[in-house]
């Protein structure tokens, strides 16, 4: 028995027609009726009912057929896995992170590794874009990001969401919640991160105020320290937890509250299979 003898009894199996299974399998028809003959006679079962009417399936034919369609599926999963061997990327994971995401990170591929121990991980970081980029080209298989993603070409999953918290001097502290109006005469300072640039400054105006735009966040540690010792400002952080500058600056929520999402990108070819096992590892 054969896999080309299963697909060509399969394609028959659907379309009831050999003259019509020929041309789905771009082949003619009596090599069709040959491949089907020969597997009838190697297993010693009558497939299908021949006349000059009409063909249809046996009862050992029904059966049989989804046999053929479980053996024909597996043959083409081991194809799949064969090129990705070939390729040499069997068994690596390229993802791109976000800042700010380790403990979802390991989280999650610690689930991975239960069930695939001997996969090994390669995570970059980088800009939203950047990531958009890699994934369209093949450099990278999954990216995780925060902010709406609009990229049709791309499957984009929400698995979380992330509130957005204020850092503001401690003179700003608010318990339960601070208003974006009483930061209107502090300069907003922004990281490179064009959603929640979007955001904040909607947010603002939406508040009644235009904000004082400052220079920009290059790296969050180092705007810490300025933030703490220079001239006060204010920005916003995803999460509820960071490293500030203890009594100089106070970390807190919003008022009324804002939440970011938080995404997971893979390419729309990527099978549902794989899909389901990452929203389950790290959603």
């Amino acid at each position: 028995m054969e896999l080309r003898q299963l697909r060509y009894f399969v394609t028959v199996a659907e379309e009831l027609h050999f003259g019509r299974a020929a041309e789905r399998l771009s082949i003619v028809q009596p090599a069709v009726s040959q491949q089907v003959a020969r597997l009838e006679r190697e297993l010693g079962l009558r497939l299908l009912d021949r006349s000059s009417r009409h063909v249809r399936l046996t009862g050992d034919g029904e059966r049989m057929v989804r046999e053929a369609r479980a053996v024909l599926a597996a043959a083409d999963r081991a194809s799949e896995v064969a090129a990705e061997l070939a390729s040499g990327r069997s068994g690596v994971l390229r993802i791109g992170a976000a800042p700010g995401l380790r403990d979802r990170l390991e989280r999650g591929l610690g689930t991975l590794r239960t069930h695939t121990p001997d996969l090994e991980i390669q995570v970059s970081s980088g800009a939203t874009a950047e990531y958009l980029t890699a994934l369209r080209s093949g450099d990278l298989d999954v990216a995780f990001v925060r902010g709406e993603v609009a990229a049709v070409d791309l499957r984009v999953i929400e698995l979380w969401r992330d509130p957005l918290s204020v850092l503001v001097p401690t003179a700003y502290r608010a318990d339960d919640g601070v208003k974006l109006i009483d930061l209107a005469g502090l300069p907003l300072r922004l990281p490179d991160d064009p959603w929640l640039q979007d955001q904040l400054v909607t947010a603002c105006r939406e508040a009644g105020f235009e904000p004082r735009i400052g220079r920009p966040i290059d790296g969050f540690e180092a705007a810490v320290v300025e933030m703490s010792t220079g001239s006060p400002a204010w920005t916003v952080v995803y999460g509820t937890a960071c490293e500030a500058a203890e009594g100089a600056l106070w970390m807190g929520p919003l008022d009324p509250p804002r939440t970011a999402p938080g995404n997971l990108l893979t390419v729309a070819g990527q099978s549902s299979e794989c899909v389901d096992v990452l929203v389950a590892a790290f959603g």
